[in-house]
Order: C-alpha cells, then sequence, then structure tokens
C-alpha cells in the first residue's frame, strides 16, 4: 500500500513539473491610463527617476526602503538601487528614451528572487489628453512558473501599475 501511495505522489509530482516546464517563458504586463495633460507634462515625470519615485507604488509601499541614485539626474544612464524589508534589493536604470512619447528601463531583481526585465512607459496624445501605458516584460525561469501557479502576477502587478498610474494622474491634474 505504502509503495502504491509513493507511487502515484512521484507520478503527481512528475505532472506537476512538466505542467510547469510547458508554461509561457515569457510574460508582459501592461496597464494604461488617461490624463487629462500633454505628453510633455507627463513625460518629465516618468524619465527622470527621483520625480518616477514620487509616484510610483513600489517605492512607496515600503517605508524602509533605501533608494541610491547614480548617473544624469534623467534620461538614458539614469539608475538607481533600492534594498527594502518588503521590497527586496534591485536596481532600474533608463536605457532608452523618445521624448516625449517613451522611456524604456532594465528592472533587474536581486532578491527576494533574481530576475531582469524591461519597464516601457508610452504616451500617445489622444483627444482631450495623453494615454500612458506602463508596461513589462521578461522571461520567466523555471521557479516563476511555478509560483505562478499559486499567485498571479498579472493581477499583482498590473495593480501595482494601476495603483501607480492612478498616483501619476492625480499628480499631473492637481
Amino acid at each position: 500500500m505504502l509503495i502504491k501511495i509513493l507511487v502515484l505522489l512521484v507520478i503527481a509530482v512528475g505532472a506537476l513539473l512538466a505542467y510547469v516546464a510547458i508554461r509561457p517563458d515569457t510574460f508582459r504586463i501592461e496597464r494604461t491610463t488617461r490624463i487629462a495633460a500633454t505628453p510633455e507634462k507627463i513625460f518629465p515625470l516618468i524619465v527622470s527617476l527621483r520625480a518616477f519615485n514620487s509616484w510610483n507604488p513600489f517605492s512607496k509601499g515600503d517605508p524602509a526602503m533605501q533608494l541610491t541614485y547614480r548617473g544624469p539626474e534623467s534620461g538614458v544612464g539614469a539608475a538607481y538601487s533600492w534594498t527594502g524589508g518588503r521590497s527586496g534589493s534591485g536596481d532600474m536604470s533608463v536605457t532608452e528614451v523618445h521624448a516625449p512619447s517613451q522611456v524604456t528601463m532594465d528592472l533587474n531583481f536581486l532578491k527576494p528572487m533574481a530576475a531582469s526585465n524591461k519597464a516601457v512607459f508610452t504616451l500617445h496624445p489622444v483627444d482631450g489628453g495623453t494615454e500612458v501605458s506602463w508596461a513589462m516584460s521578461g522571461t520567466n525561469a523555471f521557479v516563476h512558473k511555478l509560483f505562478g501557479l499559486v499567485f498571479n502576477s498579472d493581477k499583482m502587478v498590473g495593480g501595482e501599475f494601476a495603483k501607480g498610474l492612478a498616483d501619476l494622474k492625480t499628480l499631473v491634474e492637481s
């Protein structure tokens, strides 16, 4: 009887691992909002990482977070590192700028789990303002695929993106 249980357990674990292995190797999370302002008014609040962190929910969500800025104040080469109790540690740097329509950043997480992602902000003029999108994409390592079985990253991270865009909207429109 014990052998049958062990065999079933091995089969179940093997099936779970096989399922995790065939899950998507890449991901993309994106949220968008409309802000009643021109791209030129919004853009400086994204391309400057100090300004970005005034509305970034990830930096606001960890009161113990310590930020260390380096490079230029804004634009390509602007960067910062963070470490915090809830937020772990990592760094972000601006890698590409197309003023006033797009900012691309490299986002590297060191702790609690290592990952390297791209964050892209796009600003599209629309009637009455600007449509601002915040997207993040990257690869899913096996452990991230396994983690995704329990936690919905799109919902968790996407919710934070929506919160940050709402704070950006409030900041720009007030």
